[in-house]
C-alpha cells in the first residue's frame, strides 16, 4: 500500500519549530505536524510538539486539540463530530490516511507520529486540504434519487428487504476522501478520473431499486478516464475508515457496463 505522499502544492522542509512538553510531564508523545500558511510566504515545514499523554484524550484528534488549545493556537485543522461520522478530520497519520477522531494514539507505533494533510490535494492551510474539486466530482454524478414515474400518492417509494440490502456497504460512505487520496490512479489522473469515493457513491444510486435513471447514469460514466482508470490496487479498501470496499463497487459498475451490451 502506498503510504505518505506530499500534498500537491508542497515544498516541504525537513524540520521546523519544536515545542517541548510542560515541566514535570512524564508520559510524552511527539507529534510532527505539517505546517503551511499561505499568507507568510514561507515554505511548508514539519513542527514538532511534545504532548503529555497523561493529560490528553486517547485519540489523535484529542492530541491535536490539546496542541491548539494549550501549545500552539495557530495550528489549523478541520473537525466536527468526533465520532467518525462527518469525515471532517481526515488526514494522513503515520503514513496512512484515516480519521483523527477514530485513530487511537496508542495505535501509532512511530516514536514521533507524523501528521500531514491528505496526499496529493491542494492545501488551504496546515492540515486543511481543498475539497473543491472533490465535491465538484461528487456533484457530477447527480447523487440523488432520479425517477420518471409519478410519485406514489401518500406513500414512499418502497423497497423489499432484499432490495434494501443491496445498498449496504455503499450508503455508509462519509466522503472523507481517505480512499481517493490513497489511490495512485487518482493522484495521476485526478482531473479526469472520478476516484474510488465518487464511484462508490455512483454505484450506490445504480444499485438502488428506486432509481429509474440507470441508463443515463451509466452513459455518464462510460469514459476512458472517469471509470476505467481503476487498476484494482486496493489502497482504497485498505484506507477506508468505515471498512467499505470502493474497488468492489467499481467492479460492479464495470459489470453493469458489460451486461447492458449483451
Amino acid at each position: 500500500m502506498a503510504e505518505f505522499a506530499l500534498p500537491a502544492n508542497s515544498k516541504l522542509k525537513p524540520s521546523g519549530k519544536t515545542w517541548p512538553a510542560s515541566t514535570g510531564a512524564k508520559n510524552i508523545k511527539e507529534f510532527k505536524v505539517y505546517r503551511w500558511n499561505p499568507d507568510d510566504g514561507q515554505n511548508p515545514r514539519m513542527d514538532s510538539y511534545q504532548v503529555d499523554i497523561d493529560t490528553c484524550g486517547p485519540m489523535v484528534l484529542d492530541a491535536l486539540i490539546k496542541i491548539k488549545n494549550e501549545i500552539d493556537p495557530t495550528l489549523t485543522f478541520r473537525r466536527s463530530c468526533r465520532e467518525g461520522v462527518c469525515g471532517s478530520c481526515s488526514m494522513n497519520i503515520d503514513g496512512t490516511n484515516g480519521l483523527a477522531c477514530t485513530k487511537a494514539i496508542e495505535d501509532c507505533v512511530s516514536k514521533a507520529v507524523s501528521i500531514t494533510p491528505l496526499p496529493h490535494m491542494e492545501v488551504i492551510k496546515d492540515l486543511v486540504p481543498d475539497f473543491k474539486h472533490f465535491y465538484a466530482q461528487y456533484a457530477s454524478i447527480k447523487p440523488w434519487l432520479q425517477t420518471s414515474t409519478p410519485t406514489p400518492s401518500g406513500v414512499e417509494r418502497l423497497q423489499s428487504k432484499e432490495e434494501r440490502e443491496k445498498i449496504d456497504g455503499l450508503y455508509e460512505c462519509i466522503l472523507c476522501a481517505c480512499c481517493s487520496t490513497s489511490c495512485p490512479s487518482y493522484w495521476w489522473n485526478g482531473d479526469k478520473y472520478l476516484g474510488p469515493a465518487i464511484l462508490l457513491q455512483a454505484y450506490r444510486w445504480l444499485a438502488d431499486s428506486r432509481d429509474e435513471n440507470t441508463g443515463e447514469r451509466l452513459d455518464d460514466l462510460e469514459d476512458p478516464f472517469r471509470l476505467y482508470r481503476c487498476h484494482t490496487i486496493m489502497n482504497c479498501a485498505n484506507a477506508c475508515p468505515k471498512g467499505l470496499n470502493p474497488a468492489k463497487a467499481i467492479g460492479e459498475i464495470k459489470k453493469m457496463m458489460i451486461e447492458r451490451q449483451l
